[in-house]
C-alpha cells in the first residue's frame, strides 16, 4: 500500500516564531479548487504583519503556513474546474490569510476563482511579485476611480503597490504623478511619470506647479497618515481619493469643500469572506493582458531567497533595505 503524498512547507507555530520546515499532507483539490504546484512565494510587508499578529483584519492565527502571493504549475483540478488543466502555469493572490493554507510550501489547494494564467514573458519569480500588488493597484485605480485618458493622477508612494498604480494609470492613457523622498525619484521617472520629492514642495507648492492650482483628477495613497491627509487637499473639485492603507482618523474638511469622493480598498476581503473572488481571477487576467502587451512590469528585489533563507527574504522587507519587490524560489 502507498503512503499518502506530503509536501514540505514552512510552518508559524506561534507570533513571532522562527519559521519551521515541516512534512505535511499534500492536499488535495475539493470542488472548484486547483492544485498548484508552487514556484515561488511573494513576500509583502502584510506577510510581516500576519508574522508578528499585528494584522488582525487579516485573521490567520497559528500554528498556519504564511505567504499570500503564488506563481506555480497546475498539479491537478477539482470537479467543476474548466479554466485550468494540468501543466498550466498559472499566479494568484490564493492564501495566508483567513485560514487558507499559503504559499511558503510545495504544494497548495486553491479557489480557481483566484487563479488566472500567468504572464508568458514573466518568469515564476516575477509573476509572484504581481498579485496582491496588482489587484490594490486595479481595484483602487480602475474599479472605484475609473481612470480615463488624459486625467491627471497622483500617486503618493512609488512601493510595490504605488509603482504598479503608476504603470497603470499610464496603461490608460492618464498624466501620472508621484510623490516619494529623494531616493525614488529616478525610478520614477523611469517608470514615466513626474516624480515630486514631498520633503522639497509642499501640497499647494505642487498642486500649483503640476495642476495650475486646480488639483490632481484622481489621487492614489498607498501610504496612509499624513500622505491621506495630503491627498485631501490635492485632489480637485469633483475628483476623486483612493486610498489602500485609510486606516485611521482624518478630517474630511478639505475632501467635502471640494465635494471630492473617497474610496477605500481592502484587497483581502474576497479572500476572507468568499464573496468576489471571481473578480480577482478577472483582474488577474487582465494583468497577464498589460504585462503581455509591454505596458506592466514588476520590479523585483536582485536578492534570491529559498526555503533555506526565507529568514533573510522577512529581514530584507522589515530593515527596509529591499529595492523592489522581495520573492522566495520554491521550487523549479
Amino acid at each position: 500500500m502507498s503512503s499518502a503524498p506530503s509536501m514540505d512547507a514552512l510552518i508559524l507555530e506561534r507570533y513571532n516564531a522562527p519559521f519551521k520546515r515541516t512534512t505535511m499532507l499534500r492536499p488535495s483539490p475539493g470542488k472548484d479548487e486547483v492544485l498548484v504546484k508552487i514556484n515561488a512565494s511573494g513576500v509583502n510587508p502584510l506577510d510581516l504583519k500576519i508574522r508578528s499578529g499585528n494584522a488582525a483584519h487579516a485573521r490567520h492565527p497559528p500554528p498556519a503556513v504564511l505567504g499570500l502571493d503564488l506563481a506555480g504549475i497546475v498539479e491537478d483540478v477539482g470537479l467543476g474546474v474548466t479554466l485550468f488543466s494540468r501543466g498550466d502555469e498559472v499566479y494568484g493572490l490564493t492564501g495566508g490569510v483567513g485560514g487558507l493554507q499559503g504559499s511558503l510550501a510545495e504544494f497548495a489547494a486553491v479557489d480557481s476563482d483566484l487563479l488566472a494564467r500567468k504572464p508568458g514573458n514573466l518568469t515564476m519569480r516575477e509573476a509572484a511579485a504581481l498579485p496582491l500588488v496588482f489587484i490594490t493597484a486595479w481595484e483602487g485605480l480602475v474599479d472605484r476611480a475609473e481612470v480615463q485618458a488624459r486625467q491627471k493622477v497622483l500617486v503618493q508612494g512609488a512601493g510595490g503597490v504605488g509603482h504598479i498604480v503608476i504603470q497603470l494609470a499610464r496603461a490608460f492613457g492618464a498624466d501620472v504623478f508621484a510623490t516619494s523622498g529623494p531616493a525614488k525619484q529616478t525610478f520614477i521617472e523611469q517608470l514615466g511619470a513626474t516624480a515630486i520629492n514631498y520633503r522639497q514642495s509642499t501640497v499647494e507648492e505642487y498642486v500649483a506647479d503640476h495642476t495650475a492650482g486646480q488639483g490632481f483628477d484622481i489621487v492614489y495613497d498607498t501610504a496612509g497618515g499624513p500622505a491621506l491627509d495630503a491627498s485631501f487637499n490635492a485632489v480637485r473639485r469633483f475628483g476623486h481619493v483612493v486610498s489602500a492603507l485609510g486606516w485611521g482618523t482624518h478630517s474630511l474638511a478639505p475632501l467635502s469643500f471640494r465635494a471630492a469622493t473617497y474610496s477605500g480598498v481592502f484587497t483581502l476581503l474576497p479572500m476572507l469572506t468568499g464573496q468576489g473572488r471571481a473578480h480577482h481571477g478577472e483582474i488577474l487576467r487582465e494583468a497577464t493582458r498589460l504585462v503581455e502587451a509591454g505596458n506592466i512590469r514588476p520590479h523585483l528585489d536582485s536578492r534570491r531567497f529559498n526555503f533555506n533563507s526565507v529568514a533573510d527574504a522577512y529581514r530584507a522587507i522589515e530593515q527596509q533595505d529591499a529595492v523592489g519587490k522581495v520573492v522566495i524560489e520554491i521550487s523549479g
